[in-house]
C-alpha cells in the first residue's frame, strides 16, 4: 500500500539547515491503522505530509498502492491525492459558507462527479458517520466534535484508498476525541479503510494496530499490537 524508502526532508532557513527528516524508511500495509508518535519536533507531521503527498521529500522515494509517486509532477500530484487520498486536519479546515451537505461534496464535485451524484454521496457517508440529521446546518451551528466528524466525511466521500489525520483530536476535549477514534476504528475494521494518524496522546494507542514512534527525524521504534498487547 505505502513503501517509503530513505526519506528525508531538510528546511532552508537562510543559511541555516534543519533536518525534519534523517532517512526513513516504512511499510505500511492496506487495512492497517497505523500510528505516528513521537515528542514534539520529532517529525511527524512532516512524515504525514511526505506520505500523504502534501510536501515533497528533498530525497528518498514513496510508492502508493505500485504507483511511484515521488516521479509525479505538482499537477499529477494533485490529481493522484483527489483520486485516491483523504486527509482530516485539526482545524477541520471546513468552509463556513457553506452547509454541512456542500462541504462534503467538495471533493466529490471535484473529482467530476455531477451535482446529484456527489450530495447523494455526501449524504451517504454523513449517515455513516452518525450525523443524518445536520444536512443543511451551517458549520457555525455544529459543535468541535461535529465539525471534526463532517471533515472525517468529506475526506471519505471519495472512497480514498487511504485516510490521512494529523492530530484530529488536538482541538477537542476527551469524550469528542473519543467520539472521533471509535469513528476511526470503526471504518478501519468495517470498511477495511487504511488509516495513517498523528497523535501525541498516549491513550490513543489502545486504537492503533502498530504505531511508529520517531525521534529526532528518525526511526526510533515500531511496535505491533498482538494478542492485546504491544510487541516492539
Amino acid at each position: 500500500m505505502i513503501e517509503a524508502r530513505n526519506l528525508s526532508k531538510i528546511y532552508r532557513m537562510g543559511s541555516v539547515e534543519v533536518a525534519a527528516l534523517r532517512g526513513i524508511s516504512l511499510t505500511i500495509d492496506a487495512g492497517e491503522f497505523v500510528g505516528i508518535m513521537g515528542p514534539s519536533g520529532s517529525g511527524k507531521s512532516t512524515l504525514l505530509h511526505q506520505l500523504g503527498l502534501l510536501d515533497t521529500p528533498t530525497s528518498g522515494s514513496i510508492i502508493i498502492s505500485g504507483t511511484d509517486v515521488s516521479g509525479l509532477d505538482d499537477e499529477e500530484r494533485t490529481l493522484f491525492r483527489l483520486m485516491h487520498l483523504g486527509y482530516v486536519f485539526q482545524d477541520y479546515a471546513l468552509v463556513t459558507d457553506l452547509d454541512v451537505v456542500e462541504n462534503v461534496a467538495i471533493p466529490a464535485i471535484a473529482q467530476g462527479r455531477s451535482f446529484g451524484e456527489s450530495y447523494a454521496a455526501a449524504r451517504d457517508v454523513l449517515e455513516r458517520v452518525g450525523l443524518g440529521r445536520r444536512h443543511h446546518h451551517l458549520v457555525g451551528e455544529l459543535s468541535g466534535g461535529e465539525q471534526q466528524r463532517v471533515s472525517i466525511a468529506r475526506a471519505l466521500v471519495n472512497t480514498p484508498s487511504i485516510l490521512f489525520a494529523d492530530e484530529p483530536c488536538a482541538n477537542l476535549d476527551t469524550e469528542n476525541s473519543r467520539i472521533v477514534l471509535d469513528l476511526f476504528r470503526k471504518i478501519n475494521r468495517d470498511l477495511g479503510q487504511t488509516v495513517v494518524m498523528v497523535s501525541h496522546e498516549p491513550w490513543h494507542m489502545d486504537y492503533f494496530d502498530r504505531i511508529v514512534f520517531l525521534k529526532d527525524g528518525l526511526l526510533d521504534v515500531e511496535r505491533i499490537r498482538e494478542a492485546g498487547r504491544w510487541i516492539s
